[in-house]
C-alpha cells in the first residue's frame, strides 16, 4: 500500500510549523504504525519524508537520495539499525542519523552513538522529543556546512592555546565530538583546562546559542544538591517559599557542564542516570517529571574506572557518561606550548601601555619544570612573578620554581664550569627527570617535587592552608588530600 501524501510531501501550508521543504528524512522501521507515526510527524514540521521497511530498502533509499535525517529502528528484518548507522557514517557522513531504540536499553544507545548516531529516541516514541531531535538534527546538518567552509584555526578557538601535536589532536576530536549529541566525558589531571575544552566542544555544536552551565559538583553540599540540579517546588521543604528552576532548567536548549562528576553521591548518580536516560527531570516536591533538552559534558580528574572497581561510582552511569571519551594531555607532555600559552597569559595579566616578556633563562626554566599544576599552575606562577620582577621582563629567579627547576640557569651554569674543570656535570630539572624515568623511578621523582613545592608554598604563607591552597591554584579539599598523601604535617 502507498505511504499517504503527507509522508512525501508534507501537510497543506496552514499545517507547517516552520516551512523547510528542502529538508528531507528517511525512516526505517519494519512497523507500518511507526512509519506513519513517525513520518506524520515529520510531515507536519515540513520534511519531505520517505520509508523504509528494512535495511536493503534503506540503502537503496540512501543510494538514490540525499537526506538530511535518517531515524531508524535498532532491530530489522534484515540487519539492524547499527548496520545502518556504521553504513551512513561512512557513505554518507552529511545525513545526521538517530536510533530508536527499546525503553531501557542503554547499551543500544551507547553502541549506535559510539558508531556515529547523533542522539537516540526510545519506544515508545515521545512526539515532543521526537520534534527536538529533528530540530536539532537539522541545525547540526546547517553547522556542519558551515564548519566545512571555516577555516581550521576558527574551529582551535581562541582559548585553547598551543600548536603540539597533542593540542591539534585534541582540537581536532572536540570538533568531530562537538557534531554529535551523547554524553562527552572529558578527563585530565587537575589544571589541564578541561572546562576550556567543555566550552570549546559547545561553541562548535549545534547548541553554541544556547547556554553553556557550568557546575561544580564538589562544591555543592549534598543535602542541597537535588534541589541545585533539578530545581524544587514551593512548600517541599524548609525554606522553600518559591517554585525555583535547577541547573538543568537553566541549561534548557544548550550544554551542562558536569565538572568534578566523581563527587556526586551515589543517590544522586542514580537520579543523573534516570535524567540523561529519559531526558527529563523531577523537580523536589513536583508530581511529575520535566522534559528537558540538555547536553550533558561532564569531567573529573580522578580516574573514574578506578572507582568504579572500589564500588564509589556506578557503572550504570559510568558507562553512559563515557560514551565518548576526551582526554586532556598534561602540560609536561607538550612542553613546546609552555612558552606560547606564558606569552598569552603576560598580555593578559599587563597593564594598559606595558608589555611583558620571559627571559630566556625563565623559559628555559618554566620549560624544564613539570607543572604538576599544569596550566593553573602556569598562570600562578607568572602572576606571582610579575608582582616580584623589578621589570617588565620576567627571569627565572622571579619564577620562585620549587626544587632544581628554579635555579636552572645558574645549574646550567655550574655544569659548564664544572665540566671545564673535569668534574661531573650538575643534572638538570629535566635531566635528573629523565633519569628517574629511566630508572623506574619517575613517580617518586615527581612526589618529592610536588612536596618541595607544597612545603615552599605553606612556608610562605605561614602554614595557612586555605592561603596556600589558593596560591598553588587548587582546591582546599585537594591539598588536604595532598598533605596526607605526601606525610606532610
Amino acid at each position: 500500500m502507498p505511504a499517504p501524501p503527507a509522508l512525501r510531501t508534507g501537510l497543506e501550508p496552514k499545517d507547517l510549523r516552520a516551512p523547510m521543504t528542502t529538508r528531507s528524512a528517511l525512516i526505517v522501521d519494519d512497523e507500518r504504525d511507526i512509519r506513519e507515526l513517525v513520518g506524520l510527524t515529520l510531515g507536519r514540521m515540513g520534511l519531505r519524508v520517505e520509508t523504509a521497511g528494512d535495511l536493503a530498502a534503506a540503502r537503496a533509499q540512501l543510494q538514490a537520495h540525499d537526506f538530511d535525517l535518517c531515524i531508524t529502528d535498532m532491530r530489522l528484518p534484515d540487519g539492524s539499525g547499527q548496520q545502518l548507522v556504521e553504513h551512513i557514517a561512512a557513505r554518507h557522513p552529511a545525513t545526521a542519523v538517530a536510533m530508536m531504540t527499546a525503553y531501557g536499553n542503554v547499551e543500544a544507545a551507547v553502541a549506535a552513538l559510539k558508531a556515529g548516531a547523533f542522539d537516540f529516541v526510545t519506544k515508545p516514541v515521545d512526539l515532543a522529543v521526537l520534534r527536538q531531535l529533528v530540530t536539532h538534527a537539522l541545525n547540526l546538518g546547517v553547522h556542519r556546512r558551515a564548519a566545512a567552509q571555516a577555516s581550521s584555526a576558527r574551529l582551535g578557538g581562541p582559548r585553547l592555546i598551543g600548536d603540539s601535536p597533542a593540542m591539534a589532536q585534541l582540537r581536532e576530536t572536540a570538533a568531530k565530538v562537538a557534531r554529535s549529541q551523547a554524553p562527552v566525558f572529558i578527563c585530565g589531571e587537575s589544571g589541564t583546562g578541561k572546562e576550556l575544552v567543555a566550552r570549546l566542544v559547545h561553541a562548535q555544536s549545534p547548541r553554541k546559542d544556547g547556554p553553556f552551565v557550568p557546575v561544580n559538583c564538589g562544591a555543592i553540599p549534598a543535602e542541597l544538591m537535588e534541589s541545585e540540579l533539578f530545581g524544587h517546588r514551593k512548600g517541599s521543604f524548609t525554606g522553600a517559599h518559591a517554585d525555583k528552576d535547577g541547573l538543568f532548567q537553566a541549561a534548557q536548549g544548550g550544554t551542562l557542564f558536569l565538572d568534578e562528576i566523581a563527587e556526586l553521591p551515589l543517590h544522586m548518580q542514580v537520579k543523573l542516570l534516570r535524567v540523561i536516560q529519559e531526558k527529563a527531570v523531577r523537580p523536589v516536591g513536583a508530581p511529575a517529571e520535566v522534559p528537558v533538552d540538555v547536553r550533558i559534558l561532564s569531567a573529573t580528574h580522578k580516574d573514574l574506572a578506578k572507582l568504579v572497581d572500589e564500588g564509589r561510582f556506578r557503572h550504570d552511569l559510568f558507562y553512559r557518561i563515557n560514551v565518548i571519551g576526551l582526554p586532556v594531555p598534561p602540560l609536561r607532555e607538550r612542553r613546546e606550548d609552555i612558552a606560547p600559552i606564558a606569552e598569552a597569559v603576560l598580555a593578559r595579566i599587563a597593564t594598559p601601555g606595558a608589555a611583558l616578556a620571559l627571559a630566556d633563562d625563565a623559559r628555559a626554566a618554566l620549560e624544564a619544570y613539570p607543572f604538576p599544576g599544569n596550566v593553573r599552575e602556569l598562570e600562578n606562577l607568572l602572576e606571582r612573578a610579575v608582582a616580584l620582577a623589578d621589570g617588565p621582563t620576567i627571569r627565572a629567579d622571579d619564577l620562585g620554581l620549587p626544587g632544581a627547576a628554579a635555579p636552572l640557569a645558574g645549574a646550567m651554569a655550574l655544569r659548564e664550569s664544572d665540566a671545564s674543570e673535569g668534574d661531573s656535570p650538575l643534572p638538570s630539572a629535566a635531566e635528573a627527570l629523565a633519569r628517574a624515568q629511566a630508572a623506574g623511578a619517575l613517580p617518586e621523582a615527581l612526589a618529592q617535587i610536588e612536596r618541595e613545592a607544597i612545603i615552599k608554598a605553606l612556608d610562605a604563607h605561614r602554614w595557612h592552608r586555605t592561603k596556600t591552597a589558593e596560591a598553588l591554584g587548587i582546591t582546599f579539599r585537594a591539598l588536604r588530600y595532598k598533605l596526607k598523601k605526601l606525610g606532610i604535617e
